[in-house]
């Protein structure tokens, strides 16, 4: 363990906000996971409690072994990883998984260890990793508008039209992401309005579409359409999560109930995982949730650290390109609870239960890792030439 201790690299802060979040989940989690058992009928809480355990002990070995890679390296394999993630996307699309008897194709099935795997969320890291590449790479050049919509924006626009049918949200996220980083590489803001308006055109049709050919993608947009206008309608399946959500919420006071003693648990279908932000705050009150709020804004500021001190123009948008999505994730999820969002489906990072999440966001924050222990790595070398640094040792 001493030894394994010794080869962690990276900041320090990052690695402690990391465990101090995972720790934390462990209370909600259980908690929640009775709804899990006794409404779903699925297993018991300590099975829930051990799974959530196993998951993130895969994360952080997870981190460890991303972090001991040179960030470097993930620019090339971003190149050969997207068109393995295409594939694998279409393939989720086409094994068709119904859910409650709406089309959820988003998920497949992991045999050896049963755990659902959402393609969704690894195309977007490996996305936003092929589009940190490319604004480094031509970061001293004139950008063309039309060289870089076969080198840029086809490939993202591939991806995301194969997320578009089953994942609105994670769409929509993933498009903003790519364009706030293409905004901060210094990509020209008048290619960036086009790509929106071409992007919205490109929305306004795959809508139509699937309005004029129902049968094509049963439900997905006419779920979208309904979570919008019932924002604010108490009486539908996703105002009724929200009242829930909102009452447990209201119930947490100052202090909150008490560890398990969430009464919407219960109710909220999906406690556990969209809504566990509630059940936070309804178990340990506010001083819970400005707890987490805390680790969240001071994980963004050390990514932004992370950046600014990066060592390259690749380093600093691929710190930026793998980490703001954690804390744009985190936003939403606390967004819906309080009713500010309509309902989206978006995980608490390592918070939630769910394998998909945790592990790639423990891939994420490995790559950060990477940049940073790159960075020390570099002051220790600089250090080390100094020629007053070499005299001092030389008369020790």
């Amino acid at each position: 363990m001493k030894r394994l201790l010794k080869n962690i690299e990276g900041d320090r802060a990052i690695w402690a906000i990391v465990t101090i979040l995972a720790i934390l989940s462990f209370l909600p989690v259980y908690s929640a996971s009775t709804n899990l058992v006794y409404v779903a009928n699925n297993g018991t809480t300590t099975y829930h409690l051990f799974k959530h355990a196993f998951l993130l002990f895969c994360g952080f070995f997870i981190i460890y072994a991303v972090h001991k890679v040179p960030f470097r390296y993930f620019s090339g394999g971003s190149v050969l990883a997207l068109p393995l993630v295409i594939v694998l996307l279409i393939y989720t699309l086409s094994q068709g998984t119904t859910i409650g008897g709406a089309n959820a194709s988003r998920w497949i099935q992991i045999p050896v260890i049963g755990i659902g795997f959402q393609t969704s969320t690894l195309a977007a890291l490996v996305l936003m990793v092929y589009v940190a590449r490319y604004l480094a790479r031509n970061k001293e050049k004139v950008i063309i508008f039309k060289e870089s919509i076969f080198q840029l924006w086809l490939p993202v626009a591939v991806t995301l039209m194969f997320i578009l049918p089953a994942n609105f949200s994670t769409t929509a996220i993933i498009f903003s992401m790519v364009l706030l980083i293409c905004f901060i590489g210094g990509y020209p803001w008048k290619y960036l309005a086009s790509v929106v308006g071409i992007g919205v055109f490109a929305l306004t049709l795959f809508v139509l579409t699937a309005k004029a050919f129902p049968n094509a993608m049963p439900n997905r947009v006419d779920t979208w359409i309904s979570r919008i206008e019932n924002f604010s309608d108490k009486n539908a399946q996703e105002g009724y999560q929200v009242e829930k959500a909102k009452i447990a919420i209201a119930s947490g006071g100052i202090k909150g109930r008490g560890p398990g003693k969430s009464v919407q648990k219960n109710f909220l279908p999906q406690s556990s995982s969209d809504f566990i932000f509630a059940i936070v705050v309804e178990e340990f009150g506010l001083i819970g949730a400005g707890t987490l709020i805390f680790f969240y804004l001071f994980l963004l500021i050390r990514i932004l650290i992370a950046a600014k001190k990066a060592t390259s123009i690749f380093a600093t948008l691929l710190v930026i390109g793998v980490g703001l999505p954690i804390i744009f994730r985190a936003m939403i999820n606390m967004a819906v609870a309080v009713n500010l969002f309509p309902v989206t489906g978006q995980t608490l990072p390592l918070i939630s239960s769910g394998g998909t999440s945790i592990w790639m966001t423990c891939i994420a924050i490995g790559i950060i890792l990477s940049v940073t222990a790159n960075k020390e790595k570099t002051d220790r070398e600089i250090n080390d030439e100094n020629p007053l640094n070499v005299l001092h040792e030389t008369i020790g």
